[in-house]
């Protein structure tokens, strides 16, 4: 297949753009800078210029495809409702070029979206669209089905290496800026996680699938405690790990607070047995051993 990958030069794009390449997939890649559209051309895949806002580039990118994988999105989260906005416009506008055919548009979304009930595992047979997390990317999938896109989704866990890990690398961010590793309450809330790795060999298998209306959950582990975390960012940092009240939460977290007490446990039973996935990668507490804490 001749792929359409928005967000192609970032943390999981890359993967995935290599992933799908090495599977013998042409990769058309959307990047918006020299030093993108350069990294792309040194992976083997075909440079798309473009970005986000420009939503003609995103109809032409998959206008000339087989198929699209939709895994961009702008991480700033001081204009966070503004950029899920703009991810549901760019959704609308890879549509555009979709509908009426059988040529797959795979956006993403995030494990929550499958939570029932606060505490149990999400899951890909239910949709929260309470859910007040205002990115709607499955929102505007449901739309775009409506128009006869052959949509499906991939919701997203914490995912990681020894670079990165989902939200856990502001988390440490932080951590260095206030000298300590905090958490909330007794940190027996949990985050879902899955190696970068893994995620994105979950895409290339539901894209090649491509069954209109699938909603599948990149999860390996189920649920690490956010105190497991601390304790291990602690470690690596060589700072103390306290344990905030939740009043004290927001001073200490600011935007970050809210995600850092939710319990986000998911399951990926259902997706292991329709994709046949079997993650194999490193767990988070592994890489967050592994990382190099100190380094440039």
């Amino acid at each position: 297949m001749r792929v359409f990958v928005t967000g192609a030069t970032g943390f999981i794009g890359s993967t995935i753009v290599q992933e799908l390449i090495a599977a013998g997939h042409q990769v058309l890649g959307l990047a918006r800078s020299d030093a993108g559209a350069q990294s792309l051309a040194a992976a083997g895949a075909e440079v798309h210029r473009g970005s986000l806002e420009d939503l003609e580039s995103l109809r032409s990118g998959a206008a000339k495809s087989d198929g699209v994988i939709h895994c961009a999105f702008d991480h700033d989260f001081t204009n966070f409702v503004a950029n899920c906005e703009k991810d549901r416009r760019a959704i609308e506008a890879l549509g555009d070029a979709l509908a009426g055919s059988d040529r797959p548009l795979l956006i993403t979304s995030g494990a929550g979206m499958g939570i029932v009930v606060p505490g149990q595992l999400a899951t890909e047979d239910h949709v929260n669209f309470s859910h007040p997390n205002p990115r709607a990317s499955e929102l505007a999938g449901v739309a775009e089905m409506g128009r006869g896109v052959n949509v499906s989704v991939v919701r997203l866990p914490q995912v990681h290496d020894t670079a990165k890990q989902g939200l856990i690398t502001p988390f440490i961010q932080l951590a260095r800026e206030k000298g300590v590793v905090a958490y909330i309450g007794d940190g027996l809330n949990r985050l879902a996680a899955a190696h970068v790795l893994d995620v994105a060999h979950l895409y290339k298998l539901a894209l090649e699938k491509h069954e209109a209306g699938s909603r599948y959950h990149a999860v390996a582990e189920e649920g690490v405690p956010v105190r497991e975390i601390a304790e291990v960012i602690g470690r690596g940092l060589k700072l103390p790990v306290v344990s905030l009240l939740p009043e004290e939460a927001p001073a200490h977290f600011g935007w970050l607070a809210a995600f850092m007490g939710f319990d986000m446990p998911a399951s990926s039973a259902q997706t292991r047995k329709k994709l046949g996935w079997n993650p194999t990668g490193p767990s988070l507490l592994t890489d967050l051993e592994n990382m190099n804490y100190f380094s440039a």
